[in-house]
């Protein structure tokens, strides 16, 4: 049960502090910080693809850098947070403020063509497409004659 407070607090942040963090503990979330978060990763496979999907929503195509350094695809991402005087408003809490981040992917050189990456980001999602070598696709069922 919840303590029942007879004072009423002066400021929404104080409400915050007191109350709301009492009823979620959220000491022991993980949280982002300001400066880096790791951003989820979607991997799909087709006949012809490998697609890595990277959820990066509020950043541009320049922020981003993706090498390919000994079979190691790098995704790294950074945007500088412009902080915006503001008259009315403060935040109470502020998770949206990821500067950078960095993921790493092994890739397998007999399975995939390292020539062929192509990269697009579009409504907040950055998509690397990695063509499969011709050897490693899937080939399509044949029929072997008995003699």
């Amino acid at each position: 049960m919840l303590p029942v407070k007879t004072n009423l607090l002066p400021t929404v942040s104080r409400f915050f502090e007191d109350d709301w963090n009492n009823i979620f503990d959220w000491s022991n979330r993980n949280f982002s910080n300001n400066s880096s978060t790791l951003p989820s990763v979607n991997i799909e496979e087709d006949k012809d693809n490998f697609v890595v999907q990277v959820a990066a929503p509020g950043m541009k195509k320049e922020h981003f850098n993706i090498e390919l350094n000994n079979n190691t695809l790098v995704i790294k991402g950074e945007r500088k947070v412009e902080e915006k005087e503001k008259k009315d408003n403060i935040y109470v809490r502020r998770e949206f403020n990821y500067n950078s981040f960095h993921r790493e992917f092994n890739l397998n050189p007999q399975v995939v063509d390292t020539q062929v990456i192509d990269a697009q980001y579009n409504d907040g999602v950055l998509c690397i497409k990695i063509a499969k070598k011709e050897e490693a696709k899937e080939k399509p069922a044949r029929k072997i004659a008995i003699k």
